[in-house]
């Protein structure tokens, strides 16, 4: 698969997750996790770092989505409120599951790739999309190393230890094939078909 195509997939998946329910996102995570089995790992590793994201979300919609209270009690939340909770955090688990698909199934040097051919058409426009590329690759980058505990609190006050980044970026771009433009099509036709249903 070449790496624009597994972006544009990618981006399909993130939106399609905001309209899916629980068997949907069943459905899209079995896929994810047998095309790939290698996303579990990564995948725990972001759940585990998001875990007070994850919180956070489910009690600020747990207690602030209308309806009849937990056991009639004034100061629990809604019986609705936890339903949409529950549903918002499992979407979130699942773009985290789209996030490690991609990082496992492009790598770096994949997703720089991806990257730039996504962006390529911005060239035409006079926007400097290498520049982006890098900023974007070190950002995610960035994103995919272990910090060490209380690094936002030295982030804070000034006194963090910045890693360096690479010298250079090499960007390799695989030959487009039949099935990419193939699976583009699909994604293009699904997602149609979702917008006129």
């Amino acid at each position: 698969m070449h790496p624009s195509a597994a972006l544009v997939l990618w981006l399909a998946g993130i939106v399609a997750i905001q309209f899916l329910g629980y068997p949907g996102l069943g459905l899209m995570l079995t896929v994810a996790v047998l095309s790939t089995p290698a996303i579990c790992r990564p995948w725990l590793g972001y759940a585990r770092r998001a875990r007070w994201l994850l919180l956070s979300l489910w009690l600020i919609v747990a207690f602030n989505t209308p309806g009849e209270a937990l056991q009639d009690l004034s100061w629990a939340p809604t019986y609705e409120g936890i339903a949409e909770a529950n549903l918002q955090v499992v979407r979130l688990l699942s773009m985290l599951v789209l996030l490690a698909w991609l990082f496992v199934r492009l790598g770096r040097d994949g997703l720089f790739g991806g990257l730039w051919g996504m962006l390529l058409p911005l060239r035409y426009l006079g926007l400097d999309t290498g520049r982006l590329v890098v900023r974007l690759s070190l950002v995610l980058e960035n994103l995919q190393t272990e910090h060490e505990k209380g690094a936002w609190k030295k982030m804070l006050v000034g006194e963090a230890r910045f890693v360096d980044g690479p010298d250079s970026v090499r960007v390799a771009m695989p030959n487009w094939k039949m099935a990419d433009t193939l699976l583009l099509m699909i994604i293009v036709l699904v997602v149609l078909g979702g917008l006129l249903l």
